[in-house]
């Protein structure tokens, strides 16, 4: 009797037992999804998120955030005011704010990840990760580098297949590990650093500031080609495209060891014609999902050699990058596959057509600014041709008079940033469109103003 009891006990236990893994397995291959499992199983973890939910629910009276990282005041998250409101609740707005259209802070995102908050949210435990490494002895995870794969794949912007990844803090590190990995070592004379006027700031100010014997910057491609350039020059030259600032796809001038920069090769910025397949690319967070503030970017290289000197640059430099940060972007990313990238790239590019149409709607209006043309291309992520919605309006001050573009918008309380900062006439100014919803309704506000004066009358919108 005994023997059967225990009998029936042992065998009630293992089907209880495989009940329980079959539950399991169901619920993570139904998407990895634990939302299912009730409050009362939750144990260290359940104080971190009713905090952060705490947080997340102060309203700043709409015109700010609280974080659970930012300031206590009197045992309460203090208020972090969008740019002209301020006051304990972000509640009192400055009239005269200039609009600042200068940062390249992409919080226009902000919105779908609100609207997504369930599934991007990431709650860490204390003794998540303390090792320098993984458990396969690398410092970056098998599983983001599939999901950044896959990625690429859906929205079909790059080739990933047979190459190589590695993680760098934003693409800004890893452009400088890039040119570190393609110069030559004890040549007589260091390999020569150029991009394509006008250019993104960061390749002259980072080669600059690292005064490597290895390599030095020496300024536009198209002035180095008419100067008897030879195809036996040391040269690396960075190509960004879409391009920063003005938004045209760019392909190199010179060949040879070339360093691409796909920052803003997304679809909601630009129609995706191919997959990009070049020798070194490099991609950032920031202008995929609007984290910038995660500091994440990876390359894609097609040379071992060369991706081995970009690994060993990231490894001296910073031992890796932050497991913390490698967990956050990974649930990111699994939010940005859902749907086949559909929800978010719909999401975001809409977001940019909607102020493109309105940005383009004020010009047209004017003959004093010009900003550049947009010419529709093929998209295959869409599948459809569509017009370019870049990041960034290139602004042109059409008077002879009015050679500081910059200067004449401050003047109607606009901040851009100058042509000069991209080697280039400061006639030109850049201006951001991918800040959040009230930083784009002001400019638009001021840019209306002014081009009213031009006309000699005063609108509103």
């Amino acid at each position: 009797m005994v023997k059967t009891k225990k009998y029936c006990y042992g065998l009630c236990l293992l089907i209880s037992v495989a009940v329980n893994i079959l539950f399991s397995v169901n619920l993570y291959a139904s998407g990895g999804r634990w939302a299912e499992i009730s409050s009362r199983s939750l144990s260290w973890s359940e104080r971190a998120a009713a905090e952060a939910e705490e947080v997340a629910a102060i309203s700043c009276s709409g015109h700010g955030r609280a974080y659970v990282d930012g300031l206590i005041f009197e045992g309460q998250p203090v208020c972090e005011c969008f740019q002209c409101y301020g006051g304990t609740d972000c509640s009192e707005l400055s009239s005269e704010c200039a609009a600042d259209a200068n940062s390249g802070d992409p919080v226009f995102l902000e919105p779908f990840w609100m609207q997504h908050a369930t599934y991007s949210a990431v709650v860490i435990s204390g003794w998540h990760r303390m090792s320098y490494h993984y458990a396969d002895g690398t410092a970056m995870s098998k599983e983001l580098e599939n999901y950044i794969r896959e990625v690429h794949s859906l929205v079909g912007n790059a080739v990933t297949e047979g190459r190589y990844l590695v993680f760098g803090i934003g693409s800004t590190q890893l452009l400088n590990a890039a040119v570190y990995a393609l110069s030559s070592e004890n040549a007589s004379s260091p390999s020569n650093v150029l991009a394509s006027i006008p250019f993104y700031p960061m390749y002259k100010e980072q080669t600059m500031f690292f005064k490597s014997e290895d390599f030095q910057f020496e300024g536009d491609t198209n002035s180095w080609q008419s100067n008897n350039w030879t195809n036996d020059m040391d040269v690396v030259e960075f190509v960004t495209s879409p391009n920063n600032p003005d938004g045209d796809l760019k392909q190199s001038v010179l060949g040879g060891k070339t360093i691409y920069d796909h920052a803003y090769f997304w679809p909601h910025f630009t129609p995706i014609p191919a997959p990009a397949d070049h020798d070194l690319m490099i991609f950032t967070l920031s202008k995929l999902t609007g984290h910038a503030g995660a500091r994440f970017g990876w390359a894609i290289i097609k040379d071992k050699e060369v991706y081995a000197k970009v690994l060993e640059y990231i490894s001296m430099a910073d031992l890796g990058i932050s497991r913390d940060t490698q967990l956050r972007v990974l649930k990111l990313l699994k939010v940005a596959v859902e749907g086949n990238g559909k929800p978010l790239f719909e999401f975001s590019y809409n977001k940019m057509r909607n102020r493109w149409d309105r940005l383009t709607s004020v010009f047209s209006k004017s003959t004093r600014f010009s900003i550049q043309k947009r010419h529709p291309l093929h998209c295959n992520f869409f599948n459809e041709t569509r017009l370019p919605s870049p990041a960034y309006a290139w602004v042109k001050c059409e008077r002879e008079e009015e050679d500081d573009c910059g200067a004449v918008l401050q003047a109607g309380k606009i901040i851009g940033r100058a042509g000069s900062k991209f080697s280039t006439s400061d006639r030109y100014t850049r201006l951001s469109l991918i800040k959040c919803q009230y930083d784009f309704e002001l400019l638009l506000q001021r840019l209306t103003e002014l081009v009213s004066l031009e006309n000699g009358h005063t609108e509103t919108m």
